[in-house]
C-alpha cells in the first residue's frame, strides 16, 4: 500500500537531501579529477554512495561525462572518455533510498574556462527560473514549461539538449510502470498540466533537468533535481 501524501513528499525529499550529500562528497573528495576515466569515476560515486547510505541500487543507468560526451542525450551511450585538464564534467545519478527515488544532476568545471564557468552558473539560474515558472501557473503543462526552459536557454545564449526537460519520479520503480509514455515528461508533445494525479491516483511529482549545450564550442552541462517539492 502506498504512503500518504505528506509521507510521500518528505520521503522525497530525503531521498533527495541524500543525493545532495553524496554530490557534496564528490566535491570534496576529488572524485572528477583529470586524468580519470568516466566510468571510472561513475564506479567510485557509486561506491561511495554505498558506503554514505548503503546504497546498492541505481533506478537509472548512473551518467558521468565530459568535454564532447557531455553534449549527448540521456539515452545514447558515448564511449568512455579520460577527463581532461581544462575540461567540463557533469554527473546524473538516481540513487533508490529506502524505496524512493532521487534524480540529482550537477556540472563541474576543471580549470579556468570562463564560458564553462558561465554555463555552470547559468544551469542553476535558469533552473531556479524554471521553477518560479511553475510556481506561478497552477495550470501549467509539460508543453509551456517546457518551452519557457528553451526560452531561457536561448535567451541566455545556448540550446537545450535534450528532446524534454523533466519527468515523474516517486516510488521505485516509476519508470517500469509509466513507461514511455508522453504524459510522464516534461516535454513539447505533453499537453496535461503536471499537477495531477497519475494512473495510480497518487499525486505527480516532478524533476526539472536542464542540460544546456553549446554545439559550436562543443561541450554541454547539466542540473537537476525536485521541481514540485523543496
Amino acid at each position: 500500500m502506498a504512503d500518504d501524501e505528506p509521507t510521500r513528499a518528505a520521503r522525497l525529499l530525503d531521498a533527495q537531501a541524500k543525493a545532495e550529500r553524496l554530490f557534496a562528497e564528490i566535491e570534496e573528495r576529488g572524485l572528477v579529477a583529470p586524468g580519470e576515466g568516466e566510468r571510472a569515476v561513475s564506479d567510485r560515486v557509486r561506491d561511495l554512495a554505498n558506503e554514505l547510505f548503503g546504497t546498492t541500487r541505481h533506478w537509472h543507468k548512473r551518467i558521468v561525462r565530459s568535454g564532447p560526451n557531455t553534449l549527448k542525450p540521456y539515452r545514447e551511450n558515448p564511449p568512455d572518455r579520460l577527463i581532461g585538464v581544462d575540461d567540463i564534467v557533469f554527473a546524473d545519478f538516481g540513487p533508490i533510498f529506502e524505496e524512493y527515488e532521487a534524480d540529482f544532476g550537477r556540472t563541474f568545471v576543471l580549470g579556468d574556462d570562463p564560458v564553462k564557468h558561465r554555463l555552470r552558473a547559468d544551469l542553476a539560474e535558469i533552473f531556479a527560473a524554471g521553477k518560479r515558472f511553475f510556481e506561478n501557473d497552477p495550470q501549467v503543462s509539460g508543453q509551456r514549461l517546457y518551452a519557457e526552459v528553451e526560452r531561457l536557454a536561448e535567451e541566455a545564449g545556448w540550446e537545450l539538449g535534450g528532446w524534454h526537460a523533466g519527468h515523474l519520479v516517486g516510488e521505485f520503480p516509476h519508470e517500469w510502470i509509466e513507461g514511455a509514455d508522453v504524459e510522464s515528461y516534461i516535454a513539447p508533445a505533453n499537453p496535461t498540466p503536471l499537477r495531477r494525479t497519475d494512473k495510480a491516483g497518487l499525486r505527480c511529482h516532478w524533476i526539472l533537468e536542464i542540460h544546456l549545450v553549446d554545439r559550436e564550442r562543443e561541450f554541454g552541462g547539466f542540473y537537476e533535481e525536485l521541481l514540485t517539492l523543496g
